[in-house]
């Protein structure tokens, strides 16, 4: 996380905590002449699916947390320059800003960028296995691979859209295991239009 963002996490997070909410991270996105700022809130202890049961973040507690923020930003005035402020709730692809957020989603899949290259690499995707402290194991193409926190730029949760009802379920070959489908995809012959069965 950069180094801006951490300041204005540590600033914001107490008066976020005030209103009954979490403080999960901030993006600082800076542009020439001006800048984003990006909170993301939730709700303590709240599970991936919590905005699915309605127990998630509203516009109303956004708005609240807007409100409150803009004045202690105005105060504090972290940002030189201008910049907007966005508060978002982290939705299902929720970024993931801090060791003990990975720890809670063990067994996910986050895509991850990295600041200095590891194993060759500066962007992985992979299932989330545990968490030491401030390393986060994955498992990246069957293969483990360890990552210390502070060399995370990006994380984010992957979703499993097929387990949210939002895409095709996959059969062991990853093809398209919806009835009907199968056929299409190995190169099947496709019927000719106007043909009746």
């Amino acid at each position: 996380m950069a180094d801006k963002a951490t300041r204005i996490t540590e600033l914001l997070t107490p008066t976020v905590d005030a209103l009954g909410l979490e403080l999960l991270g901030a993006e600082y996105l800076p542009t020439p002449g001006s800048a984003v700022l990006r909170l993301y809130i939730d709700r303590p202890g709240a599970a991936a699916s919590a905005e699915a049961e309605g127990q998630g973040v509203t516009i109303e507690d956004c708005e609240a947390v807007s409100r409150e923020v803009s004045a202690l930003l105005d105060v504090e005035d972290p940002i030189s320059g201008h910049y907007t402020l966005e508060v978002s709730s982290p939705g299902i692809d929720r970024p993931l800003f801090a060791p003990a957020q990975f720890a809670r989603f063990v067994g996910e899949t986050a895509k991850v960028g990295l600041k200095l290259p590891q194993d060759g690499r500066r962007r992985l995707t992979g299932r989330i296995v545990g968490v030491e402290e401030t390393t986060i194991a994955f498992e990246v193409d069957g293969q483990p691979l360890q990552v210390a926190f502070d060399n995370i730029d990006k994380a984010r949760l992957v979703p499993d859209w097929a387990a949210l009802g939002l895409a095709p379920a996959r059969d062991r070959g990853g093809r398209d295991a919806r009835p009907g489908k199968r056929g299409r995809e190995a190169g099947g012959p496709k019927a000719p239009q106007g043909a009746q069965d």
